[in-house]
């Protein structure tokens, strides 16, 4: 498509076109898989966009992963952990999406933030530029000068990293007003860089009332009429579901949404996120993807040493409590960190590790021993406030005077220092002026600016 980039450079200013590319950039150097959801958010695209990532990667091939959120937070960084799950923090400090997380374990690579892109980002940047009179006195709009703000983020980066695949997860669900004009960008880069370097992967929800016993794939229709109707025609649609999507769904989601029979993709719950990439090479998907994008897979594959990472996590040779004692359990993502820092070790160790969630609001002297029964570790991870850390503190007490091992934290830490002082040093009033202004013995101190 280098013809259109020749015709849209040759442009006046008062033409509707609007697009900046990079010093130097070539289209088809870079191939882009552009993975939308419908039906529902949190269906796990990021998974899937890690273990296709993994599998390109095992053909030989370079690959970055791409978040959008269509949030106006500049990153994730100020998010309550209750709304949007733990921050993840990249090499170069940049706080993003957990999904962020998930990339990094599955491609084996460290990402940074120019692999994250949020609403804010996109906005700041235009409103900045704005001020500076780049736009040489035009109106600035969603088309072409959002569209393009969010196109010359990718190309850059496609120059930057020099990646044979950039893939590219939109957060949310198709028909989000934050993320519309985000997709209206995904439908020109298709258009000007050309269908043949650019795949569309839609990961849609079947329902399955349990009053009715069977898979329903009409809400998954609807949303991806939705997604025809912003001018993308998925080329692939994965099927998320809670049991294997039966044949009947296959066919009906073939049928109304034009995409053939062997490019729907079953990806219903596994055990485990990590067994995703084996049942997608499974299927195929890989060599699906490399052939939609004029590209030679390889014949085989190695997924030896994933097969056995699977097997330590499935098949362990004991199993042991483990206690996390905190205040934001009603959300597990918030401890996202841990869980999988957990998961991990119990795979080393061949261990499986059942995790006992203590929410310390809750927890007082009377039923901390009950609470703690049968443990054979606590955790208390980080917080704020003084709400749960009474709680907090009666868990770290017990676990100290039964020899339970404990890992505390950042506040977790704080709180068994202050245990440590009222109970050891007698201290019986150590606390930190966080939670007690107008504390005699502040163990805890916050430094002097």
């Amino acid at each position: 498509m280098k013809s259109v980039f020749e015709e849209i450079a040759k442009k006046s200013g008062d033409s509707e076109f609007f697009i900046e590319i990079p010093n130097g950039y070539k289209p088809g150097k870079t191939k882009y898989i552009i993975i939308t959801g419908t039906v529902i958010s949190g269906i796990g695209k990021g998974a899937f966009s890690s273990s296709l990532g993994f599998l390109l990667q095992k053909h030989g091939f370079v690959v970055e992963s791409v978040k959008f959120d269509g949030y106006l937070n500049l990153d994730a960084g100020t998010m309550n952990p209750f709304r949007h799950g733990e921050v993840f923090v990249m090499d170069d400090g940049t706080e993003a999406d957990m999904d962020f997380g998930t990339y990094e374990r599955f491609l084996d690579k460290n990402l940074s933030g120019s692999n994250y892109l949020t609403g804010g980002r996109v906005f700041s940047k235009i409103l900045k530029r704005e001020r500076e009179g780049a736009y040489l006195g035009r109106d600035v709009q969603f088309i072409p000068h959002v569209t393009g703000e969010v196109k010359y983020f990718f190309r850059s980066l496609a120059m930057e990293k020099k990646p044979d695949f950039i893939l590219i997860e939109v957060g949310g669900t198709v028909g989000d007003i934050e993320n519309s004009y985000f997709i209206e960008a995904m439908r020109q880069l298709s258009y000007e860089e050309g269908r043949e370097n650019v795949c569309f992967i839609n990961l849609t929800y079947i329902l399955e009332p349990e009053s009715l016993g069977e898979q329903k794939t009409k809400a998954s229709q609807l949303g991806i009429k939705r997604l025809m109707s912003t001018g993308i025609q998925p080329d692939i649609i994965v099927c998320r579901a809670k049991n294997l999507i039966t044949e009947k769904a296959m066919e009906k989601m073939s049928v109304y949404s034009n995409v053939p029979k062997e490019m729907v993709i079953d990806c219903h719950n596994l055990k485990t996120i990590y067994e995703i990439p084996m049942w997608l090479e499974k299927q195929k998907l890989d060599q699906k993807v490399l052939e939609r994008l004029g590209c030679k897979p390889k014949e085989r594959i190695d997924l030896d040493e994933w097969k056995d990472y699977i097997e330590r996590i499935e098949q362990p040779k004991r199993e042991i409590i483990v206690a996390i004692a905190g205040k934001y359990t009603g959300l597990k993502d918030s401890y996202a960190s841990i869980l999988k820092a957990v998961e991990h070790s119990g795979a080393y160790w061949k261990t499986g590790v059942k995790l006992k969630w203590i929410e310390t609001t809750n927890i007082d002297e009377k039923n901390v021993k009950d609470a703690l029964s049968g443990v054979c570790g606590l955790i208390v991870p980080g917080g704020f406030g003084a709400r749960g850390t009474e709680g907090k503190i009666a868990c770290v007490r017990y676990a100290r005077e039964n020899k339970i091992p404990y890992l505390g934290l950042c506040f977790g830490l704080q709180m068994a220092v202050i245990e440590f002082a009222r109970d050891v040093c007698g201290l019986e009033k150590s606390n930190s002026p966080e939670i007690d202004p107008k504390t005699p013995h502040p163990v805890i101190d916050i430094l002097p600016e």
